[in-house]
């Protein structure tokens, strides 16, 4: 299961890495906003400390802008990825990247037909929210594994990125149930390594040996 850090904060993003377990990365217009910063500026820093995919957003909401959008962003580094909406224009800006070999990570998935329409028409990633949807009463879930079954019944080699992840119980979940990808903000990410019985379990040892050799 590959991991993707969700931020545009730089030192976030360096922190991960530093980790040794990063995979890639994932930015909208909310979290470029949140930094104030050019948005190509930006990118371009981020892919000279990840070699992985980095997610970059098209602003766009029609087919022809996202297509001028989506050109002028994959010529910032060689591991850019595309990020459309997974709607009609989405669609077709999605199969006309494709065909020119630039790679796309459909987002705001909430149901399984998006994500089987996006997949034949050549999209390297799609990105269903799980915590959006827990938020409206449903169970997010559900839609991964929905996702996970359609694609593997047809062989479809779109890539499964779950998406809004709030917890660990999210990553676990997702991890259980097969997504290729989960994309985590860095808080909950600093969550995964954690347990009391790791931090009680070091302390007994460190007593015992201080008791025994001072």
């Amino acid at each position: 299961m590959e991991l993707y850090i969700d931020t545009a904060n730089l030192d976030e993003i360096k922190q991960a890495h530093d980790l040794g377990v990063l995979d890639g990365v994932t930015t909208n217009p909310s979290l470029i906003a949140k930094e104030g910063i050019d948005y190509g500026k930006r990118l371009a820093e981020i892919c000279q400390v990840v070699d992985g995919p980095v997610s970059a957003e098209v602003i766009a909401l029609d087919t022809a802008g996202m297509l001028a959008e989506g050109r002028e962003r994959a010529k910032i580094a060689e591991n850019i990825v595309i990020k459309l909406p997974s709607t009609v224009d989405g669609l077709r800006a999605c199969k006309a990247l494709a065909d020119e070999g630039i790679r796309t990570n459909m987002t705001l998935c909430f149901q399984p037909l998006q994500a089987l329409m996006v997949a034949k028409a050549g999209a390297f990633l799609v990105s269903p929210f799980i915590g959006r949807i827990d938020d409206i009463g449903l169970d997010g879930m559900d839609l991964i594994a929905q996702i996970r079954q359609i694609y593997d019944n047809y062989g479809l080699p779109t890539k499964v990125l779950a998406a809004s992840i709030r917890h660990p119980k999210h990553m676990l979940d997702c991890a259980m149930v097969g997504a290729d990808v989960a994309t985590v903000p860095f808080n909950v990410i600093q969550q995964f390594m954690n347990h009391p019985l790791t931090d009680i379990g070091i302390d007994k040892f460190l007593a015992d040996y201080k008791k025994a050799f001072g």
